[in-house]
C-alpha cells in the first residue's frame, strides 16, 4: 500500500526514521557504556519493539500494565517507577521488573524487602528542586508542591540500606545543558550518598535525537558520574526514540466561515493529539505556513463538541477543498498512547512505512473499541 492510499485518520510510523533515532541513541550507549531504555509512556507501539530492542537496553514502565508490556514484548531490562504502588499489584510488578524505583521512604519501607528478596535492584527517586523548564509548568517535576521524589529536607540516610541507586527526572524536551545544571544540583544536595550507590538514572526528557542536541555534553555528564562515583548510568527517554518519526494523515470534511476560514478535519486535537491542548503545542503540517504567511489561512479543527478542539491556524498556497488530505508531522510520540474516544470519535488506524516506502496497516479500530470502554 502506498502512503497516499492509506485511510484517514491514520498514524504512520516511518521505520527508517525510527531506526535513525535508535542508531543515534545506540551510539551514545557504545561510546559511554550507559544504558538507554524506552519510556513506554511516550511510545508503546509493540510492532516496533523488536527494532527498538535491537538498539536499546530495554524498557521502563509507570505501572503494572506498562511493566507487563515491556516484559512480554521486548523481554530485556525492565524498570518501573510510580508515585505509589498498589498492594494488590506490587507482587506482580516485582516479578516483571529488574529495577523497582520508589517515590518515598514510606513506600520504600513498605515494599523494599519484597523487592530485595526477589533479587531486584531497589532505587529511590530524588527531587533536586532544580527547575530548568520555561513555559511547561505542567511537566515540571521540580515545581513547588510536586508529588515526585524525595527532597533533601525529607531525605533519610538511615533508611538507605538495600537501596542501590538514585533516580531523578526533571527534564521535558530539553537539551543537555539543562541536564548539566540538574546534575550539579543533584551532586550538591545528594552527592555525599552517591559513592554508596551502584547506579544512577537520569530519567527522561532528553531530546537526544533533535538536530541541535549537544550529544558531547550529554556524554560528558554520563562520564562524570561514571568516573567520579563509579556509577552505572541509565537514561529513559521516550520522545527521543520516535521524535519526528511519525505522521498523522487526516482529511478535510468541510469548510466553514466565521470571521475567518475554518476547516473541519476527520481528526481531533483533544482525542488524537492532546498535547496540542495540554502543552500547548503546534504540530508541524506538511506544505503549510504560519497564519498569514501563505495566501490562504484556515483554522483547523476537529469533529467533537469541544469548542476548543482546534489544532491551530495554518496557511496554504492554494485554497483547501473538501477531501484534501493533510499530513501532520511528529505524531508518533504522546499521541497513540493518549488517544481517547471522547464524543464517540473513532481511533485512527496505525500503519508502518517500511524503508522501501511501502506502507502496511498494523491496526484498525471500530465501534467495539469505543463500546468496550463503557459499562
Amino acid at each position: 500500500m502506498k502512503f497516499e492510499e492509506l485511510p484517514t485518520p491514520c498514524y504512520v510510523v516511518d521505520e527508517g526514521l525510527l531506526e535513525k533515532n535508535l542508531k543515534t541513541l545506540n551510539g551514545v550507549m557504545e561510546r559511554t557504556g550507559a544504558k538507554i531504555v524506552l519510556a513506554q509512556k511516550a511510545f508503546s507501539m509493540t510492532t516496533m519493539y523488536p527494532l527498538i530492542g535491537k538498539y536499546l537496553s530495554g524498557t521502563t514502565a509507570s505501572g503494572l500494565y506498562e511493566a507487563r508490556l515491556g516484559y512480554e514484548e521486548m523481554g530485556k531490562e525492565n524498570h518501573v517507577f510510580a508515585p505509589a504502588y498498589r498492594e494488590d499489584e506490587i507482587d506482580e510488578i516485582i516479578s516483571l521488573c529488574d529495577h523497582i524505583i520508589f517515590n518515598s521512604f514510606s513506600q520504600l519501607e513498605k515494599y523494599k524487602d519484597k523487592a530485595l528478596q526477589a533479587g531486584r535492584k531497589v532505587g529511590l527517586r530524588i527531587n533536586p528542586e532544580c527547575s530548568t523548564q520555561v513555559g511547561h509548568a505542567i511537566y515540571d517535576p521540580c515545581s513547588p508542591g510536586s508529588r515526585f521524589g524525595v527532597t533533601k529536607e525529607q531525605f533519610r540516610p538511615d533508611l538507605l540500606e538495600g537501596v542501590s541507586g538514585l533516580h531523578f527526572h526533571t527534564l521535558c524536551q530539553q537539551n543537555s545543558d539543562d541536564l548539566d545544571t540538574t546534575l550539579q544540583a543533584v551532586e550538591e544536595k545528594f552527592g555525599q550518598w552517591l559513592p554508596q550507590m551502584e547506579w544512577i538514572n537520569f530519567g527522561g526528557g532528553h531530546h537526544i535525537t533533535r538536530e541541535d542536541y549537544n550529544i558531547p555534553l550529554l556524554e560528558d555528564c554520563i562520564k562524570r558520574m561514571q568516573d567520579k562515583y563509579s556509577l552505572e548510568v541509565y537514561l529513559e527517554p521516550g520522545e527521543a526514540i520516535a521524535l519526528n518519526a511519525g505522521h498523522l494523515i487526516t482529511s478535510v470534511l468541510d469548510l466553514h466561515q466565521n470571521g475567518m476560514e475554518i476547516a473541519i478535519l476527520d481528526t481531533s486535537a483533544t482525542c488524537h493529539m492532546p498535547d496540542v491542548l495540554e502543552m500547548p503545542y503546534r504540530p508541524p503540517l506538511l506544505g503549510s505556513g504560519e497564519a498569514g504567511e501563505k495566501p490562504f489561512t484556515y483554522r483547523l479543527g476537529g469533529q467533537t463538541c469541544l469548542t476548543g478542539d482546534v489544532i491551530g491556524d495554518y496557511s496554504f498556497d492554494q485554497p483547501l477543498t473538501s477531501g484534501d488530505r493533510l499530513v501532520f508531522g511528529d505524531m508518533a510520540i504522546y499521541t497513540m498512547v493518549k488517544n481517547t474516544t471522547f464524543n464517540g470519535m473513532p481511533l485512527p488506524a496505525i500503519a508502518v512505512q517500511g524503508k522501501n516506502g511501502d506502507c502496511q496497516i498494523v491496526r484498525e479500530f471500530g465501534y467495539q473499541d469505543f463500546k468496550m470502554r463503557l459499562a
